[in-house]
This record gives C-alpha cells, structure tokens and sequence, in this order.
C-alpha cells in the first residue's frame, strides 16, 4: 500500500483520485471509486439541478471519502446551487476555473461547510492563489489532460507547485496519467497522487455514451486537437487562455479557430449541434479525452483500474529501491 499525505488527509487507502468530468463522472463511478480505495469525484461542472439531485444523492448514498467537483464560474451564474451541492454534505469539494475573487470565495465556503477543499490549478501563480485562500490540496493540471488546461506540461508543472506549497499542503498531478507507471512517475516528482480523467471515462461505470466509449477506445494521441469550438456552440463563457483537448471529429475540423464565426452562427447552428449530441452523434459531440489515449484501449471495471494502478505504481517503486546501491 502507498502512503501518501493525500491518504492520510483525506483517509483514503489509495493515491489515485477519479477526475469529476461532467457527464462522465456520475454517482455510480465515483461510488465505484471510492469503494476501490480511492477517491471518486462527481463531475457537477455547469451545474445542472437534476444531475446534482441524481448523482450527488447517489454518491452520498453510497458514503466513504467521496467528493463534487465544481467549476466555479458557472455556479456564480446558477444561484442556489452551490448551497445545493453543500446540502448533500460531500466530504471533499473540488474547485477549478476561477479567478483569484472565486477561489478565495468558494475555498471560505466550501470549508465552512466542514469538506476538504481541493482547488486545480494550471501554473504558479494560481497555486499561491489557492494556497493562500486555504486550499487543504492542490491538483497541478498539464495541458496533457483532457478537456479544459492551459498550455504547461505536467512534468515541469508538478514540481513548480510543489515549490510554492513548500510542503504545506498535498499536491495531486493531472494530465498524461493512466496507469501505475505514472503514477510512480509522479511520485518521484513529489506529488502525493495523481487524477485520471480518460481512463476514468472509459470504464463500466462510466456515463460516457456508447458512441463516445468507441470512439475514445479506437482513438490515438495524435487524433487529439485543442479546441474552442464545442464552448462557443454551447455559449459557455471560458476565459480564452483555456482550451479543451478532444478527439478530432467534422465538428472540430468545421469550426476550430474558426470562433468569431461560430458565435455569429450560433442560433443556427447550436439546435442541429444540440441534436446531434442526444443521438450520440460521434462526428459531431464532443469527445473530451487526454494525451493518454495511446495508454487507454479497452472499457474495464472502475475498482480494478485503482488496483491496477497502485499495484504496478508499487511494483515499479520496489524494482526502483532495489536499484539503488550502497
């Protein structure tokens, strides 16, 4: 077993935390999560009143060290929610992409409501940000991840942060990770433990449709593209230094860096978009996946990529310590 300051504070038995994708990471694998040892997180993102009463309630049933994760600019436009995902009382809370006004507001929130509070963040000055605010842990996000990121890599990031926490709190790497190799790999950076979103998404209990589960499995690295186009079609204000990292698709191609367009066609363009989604149109959804691709090819149970992962993450520290001669 790997102990860790991100075990010993949360309580968990595993470094390895779920990423709360939104859509992905529902009640069922983030329970499925948690129960393996680790730390499952519900994806709430935009906050969507039914998915919180659906999936929040679910996770809470199912109880051990289980967490929300929240994007923090959309529940400034949503009130009521944020005290509606408080209500359910989760015992970790994880904040990401907001300003310096919004982590130090929701950090002070999320901690009265007695949860640890974990904040992502994307370089050094967000860190000192979150530290500052109170954050009991830190996720340094690379822009291997999928999804939203800004533009540094995980390697250099990982240990910047940790140079600005100075030890004081638990720092979890995010972005390029999938298996037990990187979770050692990121230990030998200094990280207590690392998040997965992709090979999250492509598990049994994941919430991805079948279309989206396909296309992810038959999918390389290279197939990856930085995009804006699928915030501007939904009309969700992302700051511009963010992009999202999805498989290439006709959507993509159509409209990557093509923006200005987009938002001028939106009325007519969002419906049949929109439609496309609920049929599981691959061509055209949003199909938000990592770097990892490579790494990930097949749909497996939720408990044993945790196990998995710590047991190989062992087996390579332990072949490691050998190596190291008197």
């Amino acid at each position: 077993m790997i102990s860790t300051k991100l075990t010993e504070l949360l309580g968990i038995d595993h470094p390895v935390v779920c990423a709360p994708m939104g859509s992905v990471s529902g009640g069922l694998l983030t329970t499925a999560v948690t129960r393996a040892g680790g730390l499952g997180l519900v994806g709430v993102s935009y906050g969507d009143p039914a998915f919180i009463d659906d999936h929040v309630a679910q996770a809470a049933r199912g109880g051990g060290v289980w967490g929300v994760g929240c994007v923090m600019f959309t529940f400034d436009e949503r009130p009521g929610l944020w005290d509606k995902v408080l209500g359910y009382a989760p015992p970790v809370i994880a904040l990401s992409f907001g300003d310096a006004d919004q982590v130090r507001r929701y950090v002070a929130s999320a901690a009265e409501s007695g949860a640890h509070v974990v904040v992502q963040v994307h370089d050094t000055e967000q860190a000192a940000v979150a530290v500052q605010a109170g954050a009991s842990v830190l996720v340094a996000q690379g822009a291997e991840a999928g999804g939203h990121h800004k533009t540094q890599a995980t390697l250099p990031l990982v240990p910047a942060v940790l140079d600005i926490t100075g030890g004081t709190v638990p720092v979890v790497a995010a972005g390029g990770f999938a298996d037990g190799r990187g979770l050692a790999a990121a230990l030998a950076l200094g990280a207590d433990g690392v998040m997965m979103g992709t090979r999250f998404a492509l598990t049994e209990e994941s919430l991805g449709t079948p279309g989206f589960k396909t296309s992810l499995m038959s999918a390389a690295t290279t197939d990856t593209v930085n995009t804006r186009a699928f915030d501007v079609v939904r009309g969700i204000p992302w700051d511009t230094v963010y992009q999202a990292r999805s498989v290439s698709n006709a959507f993509t191609r159509a409209w990557t860096g093509k923006d200005t367009e987009l938002a001028a066609r939106r009325a007519e363009i969002e419906p049949e978009w929109t439609a496309a989604v609920a049929r599981d149109d691959a061509a055209q959804r949003a199909l938000f996946a990592g770097e990892v691709l490579d790494l990930v090819q097949d749909v497996r149970p939720a408990a044993s990529v945790v196990h998995d992962t710590v047991a190989e993450a062992e087996a390579i520290l332990t072949r490691l310590a050998g190596a190291i001669k008197p």
